[in-house]
């Protein structure tokens, strides 16, 4: 994030009427100290260290702070050039004057609008600008009708925003405004590669597990299954299930043919589920499993009822590095998980 522009006490005081200055970032900055300070950050990087990655259709949140009761106005600028207006707009609650020290969110809590990732991919910026007055933004940006909620900005590029900005700051005191800057990068949507897997079997009636997981009946092709091993199981009624491990491979289908011929006495149903416990010292953890949240670590521990197979176990925890194994429940048991820093 772009730090404020502090020049020596000796050019400040021959620079009283100095205009705006644009940074090499084309990045709008004050050329004096002013009595006014705005800070700019996303959900993923409150203290600004860092630049997060946003992947497409994920949601952001973009804040700002103040130390004076200052008009804040938010520039978004894609990795394309495109520039968008987050703030003033006509769906944010609030509008964009922000009172000293509170933290002012879009989308604030309780809007009832999102602020999706949409691309493309490359480095954002946000600007903020913010001034103990209320800019005329008329030349810059307009709303087009009564249905578009965001404006429209008359400027083409980071470049002709900092110089059109500074245009609209240069009739106000100097030390009534002042810029911050964060950055994020937006990444593609992964895409996954699947493949398929066809059970066929020679008697009707016939059921397939996958992974402990009933997928369906017998005799067709099921896809979108993520690719590595699996124990799979096919029952019929009257027969011994049929038990193997296979493979599956992105972008190929794999054969299983069942001939069932053993016939046996029906036995009462098994529970297809074992108890496992996960325990840690870190309280207050998350728990993840096969990619869905489960809960959190409490007690230094969290008791978990799983179905019989391998299952892919996460547990994240903040200032501690992620961790990711994968188990194979059979018959339950205690899973110890202490991640490293």
């Amino acid at each position: 994030m772009n730090k404020l522009l502090v020049l020596p006490a000796a050019l400040l005081l021959s620079s009283a009427l100095a205009a705006p200055k644009i940074s090499a970032q084309s990045i709008i900055v004050n050329p004096v100290q002013p009595d006014v300070s705005v800070r700019v950050y996303t959900d993923k990087n409150p203290d600004g260290s860092q630049t997060p990655d946003y992947r497409v259709g994920e949601k952001i949140t973009i804040n700002v702070i103040t130390n004076q009761d200052a008009y804040v106005y938010l520039f978004n600028i894609d990795g394309s050039g495109k520039i968008d207006q987050l703030l003033p707009n006509r769906f944010a609650s609030g509008a964009n004057f922000v009172k000293a020290n509170v933290v002012k969110s879009f989308p604030a809590p309780g809007d009832t609008f999102t602020f999706d990732i949409d691309g493309p991919a490359g480095l954002n910026k946000v600007l903020a600008l913010a001034s103990k007055t209320e800019l005329n933004l008329g030349d810059l940006s307009s709303f087009s009708g009564q249905q578009n909620e965001l404006a429209t900005v008359k400027a083409k590029g980071q470049e002709q925003l900092a110089q059109a900005l500074s245009i609209v700051v240069n009739p106000i005191p100097q030390n009534s405004w002042v810029s911050d800057t964060a950055f994020y990068n937006v990444a593609l949507a992964q895409q996954v590669q699947t493949g398929n897997l066809f059970v066929g079997t020679n008697v009707p009636g016939g059921v397939v597990f996958l992974n402990g997981q009933r997928l369906g009946d017998a005799n067709q092709t099921y896809s979108a299954i993520r690719p590595g091993s699996y124990p799979v199981r096919i029952t019929a009624p009257g027969y011994r299930d049929y038990v193997a491990n296979i493979s599956i491979r992105a972008g190929a289908t794999t054969n299983v043919n069942v001939e069932f011929s053993t016939a046996v006495t029906p036995q009462p149903p098994v529970s297809n589920t074992a108890p496992v416990n996960i325990r840690s010292s870190l309280n207050g953890a998350t728990v993840f499993v096969d990619g869905r949240q489960v809960g959190t670590v409490q007690n230094g521990g969290l008791n978990l009822s799983l179905t019989r197979g391998s299952h892919e176990i996460v547990l994240i925890a903040p200032g501690y590095r992620t961790f990711v194994n994968t188990y194979n429940v059979s018959n339950g048991g205690t899973i110890t998980i202490n991640p490293t820093r």
